[in-house]
């Protein structure tokens, strides 16, 4: 019996060439599809470590308006107060009643954002960018808000805080975050 009979009895078969080859460019394909996964979920990794970064600015500089009182006794008017990052703030205006004051802004799928391609407004933006001194890369953030204050025999019953953050520079486009609340006291 020859070698071919004998293994074709004994049922033993291996890979010709052409399935070996035909299975490491599959494995090839696999392999390259993932590594192209990599880049993409670092860039979003990014994105959302910006994301998060602007949230957690515009959420303390609105804590800190809300902390203020509604009706200050500081002259002349309008209120302001100097927040934790020593920027200058004003609080709206108690003297133009239901009217924005402040940060222009646009309206996005029925909600107001803050349009950050108009100029800075003294008193509602931060002057100069904000750098995070915890932020390893540096980053720096353009701040701004805009009040609308509802009175009632002169004095504000409400605001209505609108603060927008976006990130200055930094590498590809991240959509910039806006805050919006009333209080009432």
């Amino acid at each position: 019996m020859t070698r071919m009979a004998i293994s074709k009895k004994l049922g033993q078969a291996g890979l010709s060439l052409l399935e070996t080859m035909m299975a490491t460019v599959i494995l090839i394909i696999g392999l390259v599809g993932v590594a192209q996964l990599v880049p993409a979920s670092i860039l979003l990794n990014s994105g959302n470590r910006t994301n998060s970064s602007s949230l957690v600015l515009a959420q303390r500089e609105l804590d800190q308006m809300i902390a203020q009182p509604l009706n200050p006794t500081s002259t002349p008017p309008p209120p302001s107060f100097t927040d934790a990052q020593g920027y200058f703030c004003y609080l709206g205006d108690p003297t133009q009643p239901n009217v924005l004051v402040g940060s222009p802004i646009l309206m996005a799928n029925n909600r107001p954002v803050i349009d950050f391609s108009q100029s800075l407004v003294s008193g509602y933006s931060y002057a100069t960018p904000y750098t995070d001194p915890n932020d390893p890369t540096g980053a720096q953030w353009d701040v701004r808000w805009a009040v609308i204050t509802t009175t009632n025999n002169g004095s504000a019953t409400s605001k209505r805080f609108i603060v927008g953050v976006r990130q200055v520079g930094g590498t590809g486009f991240v959509l910039p975050v806006t805050l919006d609340t009333v209080i009432n006291k």
